[in-house]
């Protein structure tokens, strides 16, 4: 038996449940699809690995959604400082001081309360998929997968694992950066796997819960702090990033917690408040990924599925709530109009609008790793005086903080002309 839908979302992480609730808002009939089970929330647990920056074009699209509320109820750290430096030797480091070219972004700034907040991807899952439930038009298809999909002149379908068919105008693929509908569809990506793994450490450190989240740089790559919330007891909880080869990774993912508990106070910045506990850590590979269309006929892709990119500053999210709102935005225009909702030309208009604003987003990131993630010395040399630069132009250096923001899209001169001039990042 088929089950008919106007669109069927394949997909319920935080951009496909995000794009479900916003459609059942407007009305649609909308199939949603997960292999998962629902997240769960306990406020006495220890906090989720993945935690994500959410900006604050996010937030207000997570207001418009009504969860914006259900996540500040569960928890959410605003910062509304981000600083950047340089930790890398030179000829001059015994006579500089230590952090001459240290940028920080500050929300005064911007006549800003944050710059954002930095919330677990399970507690923004969570908000999401009550939002999604709470729509009469959304049916949720959890724990089953995607074994088949058809995709035609007339509708899409697709088929789950215990036989069930969804048809629908449209397929929206949010399955992340492995998506089964891409590869069903057929469709291909580009993609560049970077030298540098990351591995995240869930921390608590002494002292009061902190409004700045920083990257200090390395050749061997940058090393983040993160800051969660309260722990009790005068201790508060960190999500710590830290960017090496996958040897080094494995070796410290190997060690006892209190000797790599000594090792990060070691080689982390001395900003690094003193750590008491680590509760969890993982590694994982990164890649800049790009699908080479993200329209196929009937299927369309948003998220991971479209694009990933480097984590730097955890905005990959940031893109996918932005995906989620364009594609409501066009189809609501299109059911507005009475047209066909994979009418080609109100899908080439979601793909006009998000591919060159998600490829800025590449170019920013991976300007920021190849500069920085080496021990060339003109290259050196290069971000000294790019930081310096920021640090002396507060007009340049806001522009960069409402970009990262969602604030403006339009990405800054000086990020752009290093883009152009560095190899490889043509080619997105």
């Amino acid at each position: 038996m088929t089950q008919a839908f106007d669109v069927v979302i394949v997909g319920a992480g935080m951009v496909g449940a995000a794009l479900a609730a916003g459609l059942g808002r407007s009305g649609f009939r909308v199939g949603l699809v997960d292999q998962g089970g629902a997240p769960s929330f306990n406020a006495s647990q220890a906090p989720d690995i993945r935690v994500s920056a959410l900006s604050a074009g996010s937030e207000r699209y997570l207001t418009e959604l009504g969860a914006w509320h259900d996540i500040l109820a569960m928890r959410a750290t605003p910062y509304t400082r981000l600083a950047v430096w340089d930790e890398a030797d030179h000829p001059l480091s015994g006579v500089l001081p230590r952090k001459i070219a240290e940028v920080v972004f500050d929300a005064r700034n911007l006549s800003a309360s944050h710059l954002g907040h930095i919330v677990e991807n399970r507690v923004t899952q969570q908000a999401l998929w009550t939002c999604a439930e709470e729509q009469p038009g959304v049916t949720l298809f959890a724990g089953h997968a995607v074994t088949s999909l058809g995709n035609n002149e007339h509708n899409a379908t697709v088929t789950l694992d215990d036989g069930t068919e969804l048809s629908g105008e449209l397929v929206v693929g949010a399955d992340g950066a492995s998506s089964g509908v891409r590869s069903l569809a057929g469709i291909g990506v580009t993609r560049e796997q970077y030298q540098q793994q990351a591995m995240v450490i869930s921390v608590r450190y002494q002292g009061a819960v902190q409004d700045i989240t920083w990257q200090g740089f390395y050749p061997s790559g940058p090393r983040a702090f993160l800051p969660l919330h309260s722990a009790g007891h005068g201790e508060s909880w960190a999500s710590l990033v830290w960017y090496d080869s996958p040897e080094e990774l494995a070796r410290l993912k190997s060690l006892d917690d209190s000797i790599l508990m000594a090792e990060i106070q070691n080689a982390f910045p001395p900003e690094l408040p003193l750590l008491t506990h680590i509760d969890t850590k993982a590694s994982f590979p990164i890649a800049r990924q790009h699908a080479k269309t993200y329209v196929n006929n009937r299927v369309v892709l948003v998220g991971d599925a479209a694009h990933t990119i480097n984590p730097l500053a955890g905005q990959g999210v940031n893109l996918g709530f932005q995906d989620a709102r364009c594609l409501q935005s066009v189809l609501r225009e299109a059911r507005r109009a009475g047209s066909d909702l994979a009418d080609p030309a109100r899908l080439a208009e979601y793909e006009h609008q998000r591919r060159p604003a998600n490829r800025r987003m590449m170019l920013a990131m991976d300007v920021f790793y190849h500069l920085f993630s080496n021990r060339t010395p003109p290259l050196h040399l290069l971000r000294n005086l790019g930081l310096g630069a920021a640090k002396a132009m507060p007009f340049a250096r806001n522009r960069v903080a409402k970009y990262a923001m969602g604030i403006d899209d339009k990405l800054p001169p000086v990020i752009r002309q290093l883009a152009e001039r560095l190899p490889g990042l043509k080619q997105l």
